[in-house]
């Protein structure tokens, strides 16, 4: 394997992050609840993209970038860590959002997420409903280019091989949390989406020999086309790391009944998932990620799906900023 530590990376994230027990809500579902708190990250208000950052900015370092682009929704959380990442390291910072269809509309444009783009300095590029928002990007780096800038692409969701090394490093930091609480965990639950955070946790389990498995709750794909985006990836990690590819057989496993109608738009068991949290735990969690990864777990946890008694490990991937851009749903 490739030299792990050898990776240029830059110093972002508050880690290791908590590792906690929820004993309410344990109580409740009937297994024992342990959540790895990486909505504790510290950049913007933490969350998952700042582990891949770490990566991406010494990347966009190396490259002698002056500019990072990146693309998402309105409320994308990527975005608000990305412009953080870029006021903290001196970039100039281009966020391409585009408007998702059926969300709460009430504050979506202007609070959450999008008053902290706006208040860390991020330039917005608006795309409407229906346009895609890539190939505004790709005009925009060559408009960039053309001004003489030297423009760093960050993928959507930080999920490319660079990115995801931020998940291998995060998947080592959890078998040694684990070691040292000597506590052996049945199963890691995740919210999934651009595959980053999956497949960069899987490759670093993998790389330790680690078989615990990952589930991940979709929340913008089938089953079918989720597990090939994340087992896509996962591969071209592994050959990043100098590891055999194939290692990836039969580790990718995802749920994709849980995200409702698409992408950001609410479901009454995500609403439920969010309340429940907050009222037994004082957690919070955010409506397009973790409250739909939440909502599969509980029901799979009342059907008996996940065991009574086992252990799980849920990975709190951030974003309860977005509560506020989706106020009325609650």
């Amino acid at each position: 394997m490739k030299e792990f530590d050898a990776i240029p990376r830059t110093v972002i994230s508050h880690t290791p992050t908590p590792l906690e027990y929820l004993p309410r809500l344990s109580n409740d579902l009937g297994c024992e609840l342990f959540i790895k708190r990486d909505d504790c990250t510290g950049l913007a208000g933490g969350g998952n993209k700042a582990r891949k950052l770490e990566y991406l900015i010494a990347d966009a370092q190396q490259k002698g970038a002056d500019t990072l682009v990146t693309v998402g929704g309105y409320q994308s959380n990527h975005a608000r860590q990305t412009a953080a990442a870029a006021a903290k390291f001196g970039f100039d910072c281009e966020l391409v959002l585009e408007d998702v269809q059926g969300t709460p509309k009430t504050d979506y444009y202007n609070n959450g997420n999008m008053l902290l783009d706006h208040l860390l300095g991020a330039n917005i590029h608006a795309v409407e409903e229906g346009d895609d928002c890539s190939v505004v990007a790709h005009s925009l780096m060559a408009t960039l280019e053309a001004e003489g800038r030297h423009p760093y692409f960050v993928p959507m969701g930080g999920s490319n091989v660079i990115g995801s090394m931020g998940y291998v490093r995060c998947a080592h930091e959890i078998l040694a949390q684990l070691a040292e609480q000597d506590l052996h965990i049945d199963q890691i639950v995740l919210a999934t989406g651009s595959a980053g955070t999956q497949a960069g946790l899987l490759a670093g389990l993998i790389a330790a020999n680690s078989h615990i498995p990952v589930l991940g709750i979709t929340v913008s794909r089938s089953t079918e086309d989720q597990q090939a985006l994340v087992e896509g990836l996962l591969r071209e990690i592994l050959v990043f790391l100098g590891l055999d590819p194939n290692l990836a057989e039969g580790r990718v496993v995802a749920d994709g009944r849980y995200y409702g109608e698409g992408y950001g738009m609410t479901t009454p068991t995500m609403i439920t998932a969010v309340k429940r949290c907050a009222q037994q735990e004082g957690l919070l969690l955010d409506p397009v990620y973790t409250g739909k990864a939440m909502s599969g777990f509980m029901d799979l946890c009342e059907q008996g799906v996940i065991k009574a008694g086992s252990k799980q490990l849920f990975l709190h991937t951030g974003g309860s900023q977005g509560l506020f851009g989706y106020r009325e749903a609650f």
